[in-house]
């Protein structure tokens, strides 16, 4: 009775999470060009920024292309730069009043932060499409095998759903789209350069080199390059990698879903 009653209780809190994570994929479907323009600025760092700095012989990356390289560090920016601004969407909701129903709904405060993570992933793997097409049209040395692919998905998922609910909490305290915005933009810059996205962490000085192993994109963006390219040893572990982004994501889950309320107020 008890394991039935258990079951019973997972399968709907499932229910409430992916009603959440459905209503935002709705308005995805209803502005697919959203997806289209986010596609535009990794494509511009690949094709520029990757061509140019391609030919900088200070950067040394080891056995792999510097194109090879940032391949897989584009896509974890690209997935930052997604999610990051995942939050504001919070912010009209409490406008709109669309956050006061959500509020006096049945569903558990965590169902209603994990679907938004969970929406935030699938974003995410529309990116990943993109940036995955881009790089087979520049001959990066992309692995063939789709356990590769299906790992890459899911470090793109978990890092997506990582900065969406750290973004989240960001919305619970600034509260307003335009602090939100210039936060936002604050807090994406340091982010990015202050990981191995599009240099080693061997060429950074000491002091950046330990904000960057505190940084949770430099581990994305460490099981992407190690799985996306197999042909780049991982720094820290994939397990490791793996973990330190779990863990992340599900401290950030819990103060989200703490601080959620307090959008209402």
């Amino acid at each position: 009775m008890a394991e039935a009653n258990l079951a019973t209780a997972a399968a709907g809190y499932a229910t409430q999470v992916w009603a959440v994570a459905d209503a935002e994929l709705r308005k995805l479907r209803h502005d697919p060009w959203e997806l289209a323009t986010r596609a535009i600025q990794p494509i511009l760092w690949l094709t520029l920024f990757g061509q140019v700095m391609a030919h900088v012989r200070g950067i040394n990356t080891g056995s792999v292309g510097y194109l090879d390289f940032l391949a897989p560090g584009i896509l974890a920016q690209s997935v930052l730069f997604v999610a990051i601004f995942y939050g504001i969407s919070v912010i009209w909701e409490r406008d709109l009043g669309v956050l006061h129903r959500y509020m006096v709904s049945p569903a558990p405060r965590s169902a209603l932060v994990i679907g938004k993570a969970m929406s935030s992933g699938v974003r995410g793997l529309s990116q990943a499409l993109v940036i995955y097409l881009c790089a087979l049209a520049m001959h990066v040395e992309l692995s063939p095998h789709p356990a590769d692919a299906l790992l890459a998905a899911l470090f793109v998922c978990v890092s997506a759903a990582l900065f969406a609910t750290f973004s989240l909490v960001v919305a619970t305290i600034v509260r307003t789209r335009e602090r939100f915005m210039g936060i936002g933009q604050v807090l994406t810059m340091p982010i990015f350069f202050a990981s191995n996205a599009i240099y080693p962490i061997e060429l950074m000085p000491k002091w950046l080199q330990a904000v960057a192993f505190a940084n949770p994109l430099s581990y994305a963006v460490d099981g992407l390059r190690t799985v996306m390219l197999r042909t780049s040893p991982s720094t820290f572990g994939l397990v490791h990698d793996l973990v330190v982004l779990i863990a992340a994501t599900v401290v950030l889950v819990a103060i989200a879903t703490r601080m959620y309320p307090r959008m209402t107020q």
